[in-house]
């Protein structure tokens, strides 16, 4: 039985007609064809008027926005020479009302793993890229709830990556709650290398997820909060001076006493004074070492679930493992892309080691792996990877094909929390059934801000009985 009923849908247009040219898909943007479209939204708190009042409201500023994102408003076309273009051709994007007025806020954050219901939030579910030649690119699915409501978005994943979703999302709120001028411009130039006159052949019928759409699995929020993090990454700096609470270990301390008395002028040593001494001298060390760590709090994060998923995993210490990272390339190309460049500029980063390499080494280790590949991805490397991709075009190979497999998605920077539609900043943010399998993971910023980083996990359903029950991992786990 389905938890959410459609009401209405409707198309809608831009408030202005569009002036901007086709866009040609880029070797970023063509592998995500045979990817889902991408599905985030958030949950808020019931607004102070009418849900006949919001949607008016919704669909007036949807129409603003789209003025200033026309590919949104477009679909995917084929010339005759199989290139892809997007046609800002103003054919509009669908809006849907939906209700499950039974459903209460608390219940879609209150359970361990993350209910069901909420894939009925988005439209265009398990809905191929490749279909934004006979679909709209975009969909806003606005459900009512008991206490509360969704503002759910389907994106076409080769229009748009991450920090393209965000920038609109956030101009949406922006006009909804009527802030005059939009600061954040996309950028929608097609002149870096990007751009690419190799031809991806589609195969008949189009292309299809690389991955199953049966498997069991779980899925589960997993919050970390800023001092969780920090532990994290002085535990991984090896910043031994601190203890699990992110303090100075003062047993610790103590017990170097014996090794390393401190002598007051006089000869003498005393307890007191050699601890307030040490304390401030490892306080100095402490900044220092934060502010020259070569490791950062998120790769400190990867590398530490990295650690957990593959002792969960059980695998024989043979087992060749991956992790993948996607990376923002606007700024690693020279000449550097805008900010704001709209579409794709990813790359999935592969890190491979051995189980038994990643299990026997310590947390710095893995991270230096993890750290090591995202620091040489510079210029060159993201030139690299358009050469190889030129030379073999191919749809992008999503999934977990040897069991061992993580895949991490999404970022804790992107600007989840600063979606204000008029009435406050989101309770949760929360992303449908899309490209979810074995292994995927997706990074958001928590709620509270100020570092926390909430890990949305996919795992086979023994993999994450294991992870909850690894004390190593869910120490550090906000809440437990």
């Amino acid at each position: 039985m389905e938890a959410v009923t459609l009401l209405s849908k409707c198309t809608i247009f831009p408030s202005q007609k569009s002036s901007l040219s086709d866009l040609k898909l880029s070797v970023s943007d063509l592998p995500m064809l045979s990817t889902h479209y991408i599905q985030k939204g958030g949950l808020f708190a019931r607004p102070p008027f009418s849900i006949t009042d919001l949607l008016s409201l919704l669909k007036r500023s949807l129409s603003r926005t789209l003025t200033q994102f026309p590919p949104l408003a477009g679909r995917l076309v084929t010339d005759s020479d199989g290139y892809v273009y997007i046609s800002c051709n103003d054919a509009g994007a669908d809006f849907i009302h939906a209700a499950a007025t039974h459903i209460f806020v608390r219940d879609v954050i209150g359970s361990i793993d993350v209910p069901d219901h909420v894939k009925e939030f988005f439209t265009f579910d398990r809905t191929v890229s490749y279909q934004g030649h006979f679909n709209p690119l975009l969909a806003v699915q606005v459900t009512e709830l008991a206490d509360g409501v969704f503002i759910g978005c389907s994106v076409n994943h080769a229009v748009i990556d991450g920090t393209s979703l965000w920038n609109f999302f956030n101009t949406f709120a922006d006009v909804t709650r009527g802030v005059k001028g939009i600061t954040r411009q996309p950028d929608f130039s097609r002149d870096s290398v990007l751009i690419s006159p190799a031809v991806l052949k589609i195969p008949a019928g189009g292309p299809k997820v690389t991955f199953s759409l049966d498997a069991p699995l779980r899925e589960r929020i997993f919050s970390f909060s800023r001092e969780s993090i920090l532990r994290l990454k002085d535990k991984t700096n090896n910043n031994h001076k601190w203890n699990l609470d992110g303090e100075i270990d003062i047993v610790e301390l103590m017990g170097k006493q014996s090794n390393d008395p401190f002598k007051m002028s006089d000869g003498k040593v005393t307890t007191l004074t050699w601890l307030r001494n040490a304390v401030r001298k490892t306080e100095t060390e402490g900044i220092t070492e934060n502010q020259t760590a070569e490791i950062s709090s998120f790769q400190s994060l990867c590398a530490f679930l990295w650690r957990a998923v593959t002792r969960a995993r059980k695998f024989h210490a043979s087992k060749m493992t991956t992790f993948r990272m996607a990376v923002n390339c606007r700024h690693r190309l020279q000449p550097k892309l805008h900010p704001l460049y709209f579409g794709n500029a990813i790359q999935s980063i592969p890190t491979y080691v051995s189980a038994g390499d990643v299990l026997s080494h310590d947390l710095r280790w893995c991270a230096e792996q993890l750290n090591e590949n995202v620091k040489v991805h510079d210029n060159d490397m993201v030139r690299k990877y358009v050469e190889d991709w030129e030379s073999d075009p191919r749809c992008f190979p999503l999934g977990n094909f040897d069991g061992a497999m993580l895949t991490m998605g999404s970022s804790p920077r992107f600007p989840m929390y600063d979606n204000d539609f008029g009435w406050g900043r989101p309770i949760a943010v929360r992303s449908g059934r899309a490209n979810k399998f074995d292994g995927k993971i997706s990074a958001f910023p928590g709620r509270k801000g100020g570092g926390s980083v909430d890990l949305e996990v996919v795992l086979a359903p023994e993999t994450m009985a294991g992870l909850e029950s690894d004390p190593e991992f869910m120490q550090f786990v906000t809440g437990y």
